[in-house]
């Protein structure tokens, strides 16, 4: 049974130390009780008595730069060696080295300690919550969302309030993660009712979802510059609109010059050949001039898009992830078709007839930025054009 007298014995001094030994070196709960003579029961009485065990302290990553490789870019400054050279030394990319002196002060300033001690502080997890360190931060915050400012406002307008008060600085996605991320309590959760969109969750910017990538897409950084100036009709942006548990979806077209809206009915479903196999009629109906490129985000809905440029003509060009920001126009317009496709709704319930009554009357409002003019009116005036 090993040097103890049984499962039940009292543990002494000399195995509580031998046993606290195992288990940081790696070993089971189960080996280091059949090593002292005692039961695996008995080893975790005994972690949760002391408290568990102290961390390892973890491996220094061969990504981030080490306090040697800090002393030799130290000594390389002061050599008044150039950053590609002191990077070219220690098999780093220049980047590396520049991205440092950025983060630690300039080349004069720059000591090998304070940079290491600075990066360590950077890495400590978890990170303190900025909104409720500081008061008058969270104050203006508050202020910003019971005007209903959105969080990017908020954030951007500290800056110009104060200027030259780095405390007074916090990112718009830091601002909604205290709002939506329970347990923060950096902000009351009440002000969630203050933002436009009304949610009470978030997925961050940032994070990557395995949805796959699609083959062979034309990137929007590939788009002519006519199509980012709006300067020439006939260039559209896409996306679906869900319904109810995302079963069912409506395919919204935008033209980005006039802003002129074609709602489209999936009557047989969402994937790509039934998204497919709705547009290229639509597009078909347009004059030649008005079919020049669309604009749609990464969704497997698009997954046919050679299929669907060669049967039109119009060349897809996609949107970088999570960039709904460079499908403005069409985002703007599904938004305002949630005024009579609420979340929730069954979209398979509506006939293309009712789409083409929705689409109308949207076309049909006076728009700021056609100073006042409604889309159908620049629509008309585009298909009117020679081309």
């Amino acid at each position: 049974m090993g040097r103890g007298s049984g499962p039940g014995h009292r543990l002494t001094r000399a195995e509580r130390m031998e046993l606290q030994l195992r288990v940081r070196a790696g070993e089971t709960h189960a080996a280091a009780a059949g090593a002292v003579g005692c039961s695996a029961k008995s080893v975790q009485r005994l972690l949760r008595k002391t408290g568990g065990m102290k961390p390892r302290a973890p491996l220094p990553s061969s990504v981030r730069l080490s306090l040697a490789e800090r002393e030799e870019i130290s000594r390389g400054l002061l050599a008044g060696e150039s950053c590609r050279l002191i990077a070219k030394r220690l098999g780093r990319a220049p980047s590396t080295v520049t991205r440092d002196l950025a983060a630690n002060g300039s080349r004069v300033q720059y000591r090998a300690w304070r940079a290491d001690d600075a990066a360590a502080a950077r890495r400590r997890r978890p990170k303190p919550m900025k909104l409720l360190a500081c008061w008058r931060l969270r104050r203006e915050v508050e202020r910003g969302l019971r005007r209903r400012w959105s969080p990017q406002q908020i954030a951007a307008r500290l800056a110009v309030d104060f200027p030259e008060d780095p405390a007074m600085r916090v990112s718009h996605e830091t601002i909604y993660q205290s709002l939506f991320v329970q347990g923060r309590g950096a902000l009351r959760q009440e002000l969630t009712r203050c933002l436009r969109s009304g949610r009470a969750q978030r997925r961050p910017h940032g994070r990557v979802s395995g949805t796959g990538r699609l083959k062979d897409m034309v990137l929007i950084s590939a788009r002519p510059a006519d199509v980012e100036d709006r300067a020439v009709p006939g260039h559209w942006e896409g996306d679906l609109v869900f319904g109810k548990q995302g079963r069912s979806a409506i395919a919204t077209l935008v033209e980005r010059q006039t802003r002129f809206v074609l709602l489209v009915h999936l009557r047989h479903g969402r994937l790509a050949t039934d998204v497919t196999n709705a547009l290229v009629p639509v597009i078909h109906r347009l004059p030649a001039h008005l079919r020049r490129s669309l604009t749609w985000d990464q969704g497997k809905e698009m997954g046919l898009h050679r299929t669907f440029t060669v049967a039109t003509g119009v060349q897809v060009y996609f949107c970088d992830p999570r960039s709904p920001w460079q499908r403005a126009t069409n985002e703007n317009s599904n938004g305002l078709l949630r005024q009579y496709f609420p979340k929730g709704a069954d979209l398979s319930s509506y006939t293309q007839t009712q789409l083409d009554a929705v689409a109308a009357e949207l076309n049909g409002r006076p728009r700021q930025t056609l100073d006042w003019q409604t889309p159908s009116e620049a629509f008309a005036r585009a298909v009117a054009m020679i081309p």
